[in-house]
């Protein structure tokens, strides 16, 4: 098992670096990511050498994008929401601009702190009015506590590569149940599977043995792929639809 999932790791590694693309604009390296912001976009983020490394950047376009399809950050809650995406990911913004400072050292987890803060900001678009009126992240919480099931909410750990990931939901090891540790995804695609496939894969051997990854999967308007559902479970994240997630109480609250 363990050379399956090494090689599933190599060949997510490999691709990464393969649909990874560089080029130079003046005083700046464009960087083109392989993940898609909601327009099915590639995600680029910019270099800048400063005299203690680089700063990198998204050059503002995920707040502009988010003010010119009319999700404004301008209530509390939304305001809140941002704020703790920034402060997980260690990012800050700098006259609308994304931005983290790096050094040789630290390159690639802040490189990847910066894309997973542009994709979680991005998905605040979901919070405009009519597009969604309760968060998924909110039902799912009320959905836990009315299970009676006990949970550590917005939890971050650190992965064997040294990134962090964060995770919605923690249910402790009980007696008869492992560590279980579940996200909560609003649009369950490819994307995001590849997401959460990473961060499980990095973060397991770090974890208590026998720990378990779910995935919530909001499939309330739109059936969720069988392509994301079986590229979970290669990486032993058990996939939930939202639909079908009776099922799963007593494995949770036990």
């Amino acid at each position: 098992m363990i050379y399956d999932i090494q090689a599933l790791l190599d060949s997510y590694s490999a691709w990464l670096k393969d649909r990874t693309k560089i080029r130079e604009i003046e005083d700046h390296v464009e960087i083109t990511t392989p993940y898609l912001d909601r327009h099915n976009d590639y995600l680029q983020i910019y270099a800048k050498r400063t005299n203690d490394g680089f700063v990198l950047t998204d050059d503002g376009y995920i707040l502009d994008d988010l003010e010119l399809s009319g999700c404004k950050i301008d209530t509390c809650k939304r305001q809140s929401m941002f704020n703790t995406i920034l402060n997980g990911y260690g990012v800050k913004v700098i006259q609308r601009a994304l931005e983290v400072e790096v050094t040789p050292d630290n390159f690639s987890l802040k490189k990847h702190s910066l894309v997973q803060a542009m994709l979680a900001v991005n998905d605040l678009f979901y919070l405009a009015t009519p597009t969604v009126i309760n968060l998924f992240y909110e039902n799912v919480s009320d959905w836990l506590d009315i299970s009676d099931i006990r949970y550590t909410p917005n939890v971050k750990f650190t992965g064997k590569s040294g990134y962090d990931h964060r995770f919605d939901f923690v249910i402790p090891k009980s007696k008869m149940q492992p560590e279980r540790i579940m996200r909560a995804i609003n649009r369950p695609n490819r994307n995001a599977a590849q997401v959460m496939a990473f961060s499980w894969s990095d973060i397991k051997k770090v974890r208590s043995p026998g720990a378990r990854a779910y995935a919530i999967l909001n499939d309330s308007e739109k059936t969720v792929s069988d392509n994301v559902l079986d590229a979970m479970r290669n990486y032993e994240v058990h996939p939930i639809q939202w639909s079908n997630r009776g099922a799963l109480v007593t494995e949770l609250n036990t």
